[in-house]
């Protein structure tokens, strides 16, 4: 009986770095998905950041104007905000349009005006249509438009909740794919645990006391892969923003340290989940049905 015992406790014996490197393996392929979607997110909000809203000014005061340009300094959606003379006008135009009038008209026909920019939230024609009142409203003697390209805020805002609509349903088959592929990995692990935990409640020992070291030990694995996976996913976005600059510009450190969160939890919470009822489900079935 006690050779029987140790050929079961040394037939037992896990054997973790498989399972480890599995679940770093898949929970660094969520990562990536994960950067991916939050740098799109980024890119749109760029995009819409840099949509430039004027209020075209009656005004010639320049106390007025001062006013003005405070007042929407103060609000909650206004970012650059800027007074912009007929010169600078003029000179935003050419650039824009890249000529100069001045070979065509002798006078400058631009207003002046206060130009800022909304924050991505607030980029959106509903938002906007209320930017635009609130501003007449307060100052619609000394303001004779407030003009913003409209068909470019439909299209982007169109274009973003397909994409956000195309991710979330890619993200919810991605976790589904991760949750079954981790579990699988798991439980291939603990399969080769089967006879420990059967001979563990064989000679007496509680259902707790046989599950809390495996419990804990899940815990550890997937910590391990989590910060394996962390790591790996970490160099990748310092090589991938090495190459392409721009990635590092629009990059949300709070955003990306809670990606980080999110692959910790996961690889902890679903390690522990499915090694917890893999040793309940040993601990139910009978030791012939093991072979």
């Amino acid at each position: 009986m006690a050779t029987v015992g140790k050929a079961s406790l040394k037939r037992g014996k896990p054997n973790y770095i498989y399972s480890i490197v599995g679940v770093a393996l898949v929970l660094l392929i969520m990562g990536i998905m994960g950067w991916f979607f939050l740098n799109i997110r980024q890119v749109g909000n760029a995009f819409k950041e840099d949509i430039r809203i004027s209020a075209y000014l009656r005004t010639m005061n320049k106390d007025t104007i001062g006013q003005i340009q405070q007042f929407i300094a103060t609000q909650p959606y206004a970012k650059n905000v800027q007074y912009i003379d007929k010169e600078t006008a003029k000179a935003i135009w050419n650039k824009e349009n890249s000529e100069d009038w001045a070979k065509i008209l002798s006078v400058n026909p631009l207003p002046e005006s206060i130009d800022f920019y909304a924050k991505a939230d607030y980029v959106n024609p509903d938002s906007l249509n209320k930017i635009s009142s609130t501003i007449m409203g307060a100052y619609g003697n000394q303001i004779t438009d407030v003009q913003y390209p409209k068909m470019l805020v439909s299209s982007l805002n169109e274009r973003a909740s397909k994409i956000g609509l195309i991710f979330l349903v890619v993200a919810i088959i991605l976790c589904l794919l991760v949750i079954v592929s981790i579990d699988n990995t798991i439980r291939l692990a603990m399969y080769s645990n089967r006879f420990l935990i059967k001979t563990m409640q064989m000679v007496g020992a509680t259902r707790w006391f046989i599950a809390k070291p495996m419990d804990l030990k899940a815990v550890i694995n997937g910590l391990v892969s989590a910060l394996i996976a962390i790591a790996l996913l970490f160099t990748m976005i310092q090589w991938a923003e090495s190459q392409f600059p721009q990635l590092k510009a629009i990059r949300d450190t709070s955003l990306t340290i809670s990606l980080f969160g999110g692959l910790i939890l996961v690889g902890v919470g679903i390690s522990l989940f499915s090694t917890h009822r893999s040793v309940i489900k040993y601990l139910k079935m009978k030791l012939d049905d093991l072979y």
